[in-house]
């Protein structure tokens, strides 16, 4: 009985590997159960056995991993008391940056869900799931933005409001064209400089803003030149 068990948790294991890796090749809307099942190696039956349907068997795959900016309501690190509230905002974009990149399935399916996933009819709660989930970043945002103000290390005129969507929108570009970038040539080796750019310039002091950038890399330019 217990190798039953474990075989059919094995099985379980594998038809969600083969889902994540068909819904990325595909897209959710285009992947069928059939497409899953030979991809797994197993009948569409054995699906069945484990998922009442496609949507089941997409909610369990995006359920095996936290997505940064999607699933985590707990924002300690922006809660973080000390006397440089700005250095609690770096750290917790650079956490989520960490995230993404230390985990090939959660990149992927972070991937997944930002690409290829149309949320609309059985997807659509969990578009409104994802806007919540800013809307409370951008909360936590601003209480840290005002601790910077009443502490004089945010940049004068900046309100702190507007500073907390201001960041809510960096990130999220910031992650998008992180999922694309592939062949690392365009935002993941500079990812850790953008993220501590951005706070330094929302700091009083402008002497500790980093040093401009140097201009872009040959490849940089190459595929800049390519879209003009």
């Amino acid at each position: 009985m217990r190798r039953t068990k474990q075989q059919s948790e094995q099985t379980r294991k594998q038809i969600l590997a083969a889902a994540r890796r068909e819904f990325a090749r595909r897209g959710v809307a285009r992947t069928s159960l059939e497409h899953v099942a030979a991809a797994a190696g197993v009948t569409r039956g054995a699906i069945y056995w484990h998922f009442a349907n496609k949507t089941d068997l997409f909610h369990a795959m995006r359920e095996q991993v936290s997505l940064p900016l999607i699933d985590r309501t707990s924002f300690a690190l922006l809660s973080a008391t000390d006397d440089d509230p700005l250095a609690a905002v770096e750290a917790y974009l650079h956490s989520l940056i960490d995230t993404i990149a230390g985990d090939k399935t959660t990149l992927r399916t972070f991937q997944i869900m930002v690409f290829k996933c149309e949320y609309v009819d059985e997807f659509a709660g969990e578009l409104r799931r994802q806007t919540r989930r800013c809307q409370e970043l951008v909360t936590q945002l601003t209480a840290v933005y005002e601790r910077a103000r009443r502490t004089g290390v945010l940049r004068d005129g900046l309100a702190p409001a507007v500073a907390a969507l201001d960041t809510c929108v960096f990130v999220n570009g910031l992650v998008r064209l992180f999922l694309v970038d592939d062949a690392e040539t365009l935002v993941r080796p500079h990812a850790a400089s953008l993220i501590s750019a951005h706070v330094a310039s929302r700091r009083a002091d402008p002497t500790t803003w980093p040093a401009p950038a140097a201009g872009p890399s040959r490849v940089a330019r190459d595929a800049a030149a390519r879209l003009l």
